[in-house]
Formats: C-alpha cells, sequence, structure tokens
C-alpha cells in the first residue's frame, strides 16, 4: 500500500488552473495600486508597495513602507479561488494571532488592523518583521530545485540542531500553556477578549476541497463548536470516510481496495463514537490489544472542558529567524484552533521537515530516522521544560509514551486523509485489534477485520464498492446537492 493515497487529478489539475489565474490577478499593477491606497487609507500616512510580494499556497502578502514610521507592515490577504472560506479564516486567523500575543510569550507579529473590505476583502495588516529567512532554512539540507520538499540536513551537526530544535521545543510550551473550555476557531468576542466562537478550519479540510473536489456541505456548520475531544474524533473520522466517498477519481483502484479502504474507516469512526480514540495510548486505554500486554503509565487529558492551541501548520518554515539563527517570530495562524490536548502531547512530524508520507525512501525508513532525531528533540524539550514556571503543562514525557504506544501515529491519521489507510493499516490496525496473520494480502487486509463489521455494515460496503467501480468508468467532478451529499455520506457512516 503506497503511503500517500492519490488525490483526485482531475480536481487537481483545476486547482492548478486556478492558482495560476489567482497569481496573474495577485501581481496586477491595478491590484497593487488598490492595496497600496488601502494601506495608505489604514494608516492614515503615505504609503509605498515594496516588492517582491510574499506568495504562499493560500495567502499574498503584499510589504508596504509607512512614512514616518520605524516599521514596515504587510496587507495580507487570501489568494482568489484558492483558500476555504477566506473570510471566516482570516478572522479567525486575525483572533488566534492577537490571542496569542496576549496569553503566551511566544513572539508574533502585531496585528494592526483586520477586517473585510468592500473594495479587497477579507485582510490582516500585521507587523513586518523583517526577516524571510525561515528555521526551516536553518535545518535543511541544500536543495537543487527550489520546489522540492525541504529535508532536514542530515549533516547537520549534533550542536546545531540541538540549538535549533531547542528554540522549536520553548515556542511549543509557551503554545501548550493556555486552555479553553471549548474546541473550536478563535474568534474576538470583544476589544481584546477571544474565545472559540466557530468550527475549526482545519488544513485537511482546505485540501479535502481543492485536491478531491470534497462537497463543503458535509463539514460542520460554521457556528458549531466542540465540549468534548471525543466529538471531535467523530468529526474527523467522518471526514476520513467523506474523502472515500465524494472522491470521484483515483481514490481506488480495485473492489478489495475499495473494502479495505471502507473498513479501517468504518472501524474508526466506529471507535472515535465509542470514544476511544482519545483514550488510546493513555492509562485509560482499556479497550485497545496494545494496552492488554503492555499498559501505558500517563493520565489522559481532561476531554470535557480544558483544551489547547494547536496549528496543523506550526513548524520550521513559519518560524522566522535572524542571522544569529534566533527566533524573532512565529507566523501563518490561518489553521490553527482550539484542539484536543492529545494534539499536543505528540511529538512533531515535522523534525524532519517533510512528512512521512512524502518521504522518498518509504514511511518505514521515515519512521526509522524519525526515530533518531526524536531522541534529540526529547532532550532539548527536557532542557526547555526547566525554564518553565511550577504547574506549566510539561510535554517531554508525554511525547516519549505516544510514539511508543502509537498515539502519535493515531492522531495524524485523523488529520491526514491521504496518509490516513497507510498508517491505519500499518501502525494502528494492530495496535487496537491484535495480530491479524501473515498471509493476508495489503490489498484484502480488509479480510481481516471484516468480522466486526454487522451484516449492515457489510451491506453498505459492497453498495460502495459497486458505486466506486462505476464511477471509474467516467472520469468526471461532480458538484453534489447539499442535503444529498449529507444523505449519501450518512449512508456509509452507518449512523
Amino acid at each position: 500500500m503506497a503511503a500517500r493515497q492519490d488525490s483526485d487529478n482531475l480536481a487537481w489539475d483545476r486547482s492548478d488552473e486556478l492558482w495560476e489565474e489567482a497569481i496573474k490577478q495577485v501581481k496586477l499593477s491595478s491590484t497593487c495600486r488598490t492595496v497600496e491606497a488601502f494601506a495608505t487609507k489604514l494608516f492614515g500616512k503615505p504609503t509605498t508597495l515594496v516588492t517582491p510580494l510574499i506568495i504562499g499556497g493560500f495567502n499574498v502578502l503584499y510589504p508596504i513602507r509607512i512614512d514616518g514610521s520605524p516599521t514596515n507592515a504587510l496587507v495580507r490577504m487570501p489568494c482568489p479561488n484558492q483558500a476555504l472560506f477566506p473570510e471566516e479564516k482570516t478572522l479567525a486567523e486575525a483572533a488566534t494571532a492577537a490571542c496569542i500575543s496576549k496569553h503566551t510569550q511566544l513572539p508574533v507579529p502585531k496585528v494592526f488592523y483586520h477586517g473585510i473590505d468592500p473594495d479587497i476583502g477579507p485582510f490582516m495588516a500585521i507587523q513586518d518583521l523583517g526577516s524571510r529567512r525561515s528555521m526551516s532554512q536553518a535545518l535543511e539540507a541544500p536543495r537543487e530545485d527550489p520546489n522540492d520538499p525541504p529535508v532536514l540536513n542530515p549533516d547537520i551537526a549534533e550542536n546545531k540542531l540541538e540549538c535549533l530544535f531547542v528554540q522549536m521545543a520553548r515556542c511549543m510550551l509557551k503554545l501548550a500553556q493556555p486552555t479553553f473550555p471549548r474546541i473550536g476557531s478563535l474568534g474576538e468576542t470583544s476589544p481584546g477578549c477571544y474565545s472559540v466562537t466557530g468550527r475549526p478550519v482545519t488544513l485537511n479540510m482546505s485540501n479535502m476541497v481543492q485536491l478531491s473536489n470534497i462537497p463543503k456541505s458535509i463539514f460542520p456548520s460554521k457556528d458549531t463548536v466542540y465540549r468534548t475531544a471525543d466529538e471531535w474524533y467523530v468529526v474527523l473520522a467522518e471526514m476520513q470516510m467523506a474523502t472515500l466517498v465524494f472522491q470521484h477519481n483515483d481514490i481506488v483502484f480495485s473492489e478489495d481496495d475499495c473494502r479495505t479502504k471502507y473498513v479501517a474507516r468504518l472501524l474508526f469512526h466506529r471507535l472515535a463514537k465509542e470514544g476511544r480514540l482519545s483514550k488510546f495510548g493513555f492509562l485509560e486505554d482499556d479497550w485497545s490489544a496494545r494496552s492488554m500486554h503492555d499498559p501505558p503509565t500517563l493520565p489522559a487529558p481532561d476531554g470535557s472542558g480544558s483544551f489547547r492551541l494547536w496549528s496543523d501548520d506550526f513548524r520550521p518554515v513559519n518560524v522566522l529567524i535572524d542571522d544569529s539563527d534566533q527566533v524573532i517570530g512565529a507566523i501563518d495562524w490561518e489553521f490553527a484552533y482550539v484542539g484536543p490536548t492529545q494534539f499536543i502531547l505528540d511529538s512533531p512530524w515535522w523534525l524532519l521537515l517533510n512528512a512521512p508520507e512524502m518521504w522518498e525512501d518509504g514511511i518505514e525508513e521515515w519512521r526509522s530516522v524519525y526515530e533518531s532525531r526524536l531522541k534529540v528533540w526529547l532532550s532539548v524539550m527536557e532542557e526547555a521544560e526547566q525554564e518553565m514556571s511550577p504547574g506549566s503543562l510539561l510535554l517531554s514525557a508525554y511525547m516519549r509514551e505516544s510514539w511508543q504506544t502509537g498515539r502519535f501515529w493515531l492522531n495524524y491519521a485523523a488529520r491526514k486523509s491521504w496518509a490516513f489507510d497507510a498508517v491505519f493499516w500499518k501502525y494502528l490496525d494492530e495496535k487496537f485489534f491484535g495480530e491479524r496473520g501473515e498471509d493476508i494480502s495489503t490489498e484484502e487486509l480488509w479480510r481481516a477485520r471484516v468480522h466486526l463489521l454487522s451484516e449492515e455494515d457489510r451491506a453498505a460496503m459492497e453498495a460502495l464498492v459497486q458505486t466506486k467501480m462505476n464511477e471509474m468508468k467516467d472520469r468526471v467532478l461532480v458538484e453534489w446537492d447539499a442535503t444529498e451529499a449529507r444523505e449519501h455520506l450518512s449512508a456509509f457512516l452507518r449512523d
């Protein structure tokens, strides 16, 4: 089984076309003049747009010099046709950055202004920290092609790695301290006051729409918040099923492949609804096969009233450093939200910079290399924890046990649609349900767990198989009616 399942290539082609159009639009001289004039009105002083623009995957930043001001600014706007829920995500990002600035010691750019302007749409005017150099650039191996994904330099000096990692550890510890009573995105409820006001908008949700043409209507409604970790795990499991159900092209290649992917998602969803995913790998885990022979030792976090900030995109590329490799600020909080505390108790996936499903030599090789760097990470995390005040949440012991128990992989799979299948069958299935035997082919892994399905579940599985086989005959992008989409998904979730 491939470590990364294919997204919908037709949807990807459409996304590429929209991206090319977006780049042309944001670079137009008329667009630049409009932004410059807007900045002048915003700051009440003459301003000058300074090239080059900073163009990311979902946003464009226009550098602005303000006459008579020692501080430059960046006008940050969603790229046209690229950002999911652009108004919602911009307001949440501004609230999150301001909340972090107010309630933690993590340095972030100051948000001067934010809102939705009738001429330019959703925007943030933020402090320009002056550096374009990221922590990733200090960590990565030299790249011949700048479009290649970054990879941790295998020859990096141990003392340099420790120096850079300990700064990232300090950032994570600072981010982990504030607590919130609900799961969801932050909003500014009154000047300087921030609370959870709406659904999380995740990086995976954006990719589902952009790269797999998943209907937006199957996502939680805008104002939805969650009272327990279990509720959010159920939503994440539903999204994994939705990717299989609604990705019309390139998601399965045979009947058995479809069955294997369906069984994994149905069982994952069932465990979420039973409240078991939030306990896996903790002292309270009294259900998994792994816990029977090697019980975890650390208690699960409070799952109903104390949650922590999490960012799907917090990683070295979004931490800016100066010429001395010292952190000056963490940026890009668009996929940040209050999530289950379980998420921050895992060691970070980005220790090697590149994701496990994208590793050139395969996910098992990634795991092997990762373990060698994890030792360094845990050591510097323990060092950083010694600087924390009494009563602070400490992470190193939880991170160590997360890797040992496989909890790391559970949360990774929950948040990553195209890594889900490989991670589930390679790192979770036997930890959940016990050994499955050695004579089962990768394509027929479903046979090892089909006995856990009811007759009704199996009927739904076969209905999906026939649907996906029919879809393979006609490569199109389907636009779903909202009500029909929700009913279609519900049939396969077996709600």
